[in-house]
């Protein structure tokens, strides 16, 4: 399992322990995954993602999953929320045209 978020694409960085000695080592700094379930107003169903805890604070900000991933770049996204994202554009387009 990658240790990748879902929605933002944020991954493990790289850096250095440094001692009191100064002494230099190299190190990772992996990203605060988590295991959520967002829901969806558009489908009115729940997905889970493995995402980091500051893309969960912003989509709590921008509004929920549906308005996050419509400003989402289709090139941070993973593949199982490139098919959440189409399918709620598809439910929203339909519920337009039906208005």
């Amino acid at each position: 399992m990658s240790r990748v978020c879902e929605l933002t694409g944020k991954g493990p960085m790289t850096g250095n322990n440094v001692s009191h000695a100064n002494n230099k080592t190299r190190r990772r700094f992996l990203p605060n995954l988590n295991d959520v379930t967002l829901q969806s107003e558009a489908l009115g169903r729940g997905f889970k993602f493995r995402i980091s805890a500051a893309a969960l604070r912003t989509v709590d900000h921008r509004g929920g999953l549906d308005k996050f991933l419509a400003k989402a770049k289709d090139g941070e996204l993973s593949s199982n929320a490139l098919k959440v994202k189409k399918a709620i554009a598809k439910a929203s387009g339909d519920a337009e045209a039906l208005s």
